[in-house]
């Protein structure tokens, strides 16, 4: 299957100031054609960094390692020029809160428009012809009139879908997309995610999907990365990571999902969450030992002293830890 992006070691910092912050650290993975791989963790891990560097979207203050291939260009190393000509080309984004994304004095259908004519030439009429066809694409009824429309009279499904429009505007080979369904209600992320979906099937749209939303992740996902403090902890193709997670910080994230089938299985009326103490860490400089050592129920001497390695298990399946297993995390309770 062919490769369109490739991520080689790569680690983002930020000056601070007691120090430059870790973001991201050492990030390596590849996205298939047509694949949907997920980036999963806590608020702060770096899943939102890691997809603004890929775009070269990082503020004055970072500093960036490794590579980015896109096919087999290092988007690292372009100017700022040719980064903006691949920027809503190639690869695009679909940003985690529309409201604040779209321009607010500008009509739907003229934010897609300029998207069109930047980067396909075409003319004013025929940007527009396209635009209306976009939103009908992603099932926004009326697309002629609702295009006419700002970003405030349309509800914040319809702002979504208006985004993931733009997104695809130029066929991309890949879209990032950062927290699609964040605050919308179920039936709208359903319908976000069926959009989503279909532009895969249809388009062969390769999707790195940014979200903490594990019910996001089954429902879409091919591959899934954990992340935790900036490193990458687990890696696994979707089902067999939400059978068998092998790390502890991912036993701890699936164990605080509710399911409401084992409540009913067994006959509770209640049943505890189980819950992760303490926070993820703000860290100064690369690791030195396991990122998540201070949080874990069975860490040792060895995870405090050293870093664990990503290793195989099996299948596709690699994780960060030396003492790997499903349910570690309750048995540590």
């Amino acid at each position: 299957m062919t490769t369109i992006l490739e991520a080689d070691r790569l680690s983002v910092s930020f000056a601070g100031e007691r120090g430059r912050i870790q973001a991201v650290e050492e990030l390596s993975f590849s996205i298939a054609e047509s694949e949907v791989l997920a980036l999963v963790g806590e608020s702060g891990c770096g899943k939102s960094v890691t997809a603004l560097s890929i775009l070269g979207l990082l503020t004055s203050s970072a500093t960036t390692s490794g590579s980015v291939t896109l096919g087999d260009v290092d988007l690292f190393s372009l100017p700022p020029r040719e980064i903006a000509d691949i920027r809503g080309k190639q690869v695009s984004m679909i940003f985690q809160e529309p409201m604040t994304s779209l321009n607010p004095v500008l009509t739907v259908t003229r934010q897609i428009s300029e998207v069109l004519r930047r980067h396909e030439g075409l003319s004013r009429a025929g940007a527009r012809t396209r635009a209306v066809e976009l939103l009908e694409l992603v099932g926004i009824p009326d697309a002629g009139q609702r295009g006419e429309e700002y970003p405030h009279q349309m509800s914040g499904g319809m702002r979504q879908r208006v985004m993931i429009a733009m997104a695809i505007a130029c066929s991309p080979e890949l879209i990032l997309a950062d927290e699609p369904t964040t605050a919308l209600d179920v039936t709208v992320q359903a319908s976000v995610l069926d959009t989503l979906r279909g532009l895969r099937d249809r388009l062969g749209t390769s999707i790195l999907l940014i979200t903490h939303d594990l019910g996001v992740v089954a429902d879409i996902a091919d591959r899934v990365i954990v992340m935790y403090a900036g490193r990458q902890v687990e890696e696994a193709p979707v089902e067999q990571l939400f059978d068998r997670p092998q790390h502890p910080y991912t036993n701890g994230l699936l164990g605080a999902v509710p399911d409401p089938d084992q409540e009913v299985r067994s006959g509770e009326a209640e049943r505890r969450l189980r819950e992760i103490p303490g926070r993820v860490p703000v860290r100064l400089g690369p690791a030195t030992s396991c990122v998540f050592a201070d949080r874990c129920p069975r860490v040792t001497g060895e995870c405090r002293s050293s870093m664990p390695p990503l290793t195989s298990v099996g299948n596709g399946h690699r994780v960060a830890c030396f003492r790997p297993g499903t349910d570690v995390f309750e048995e540590g309770r």
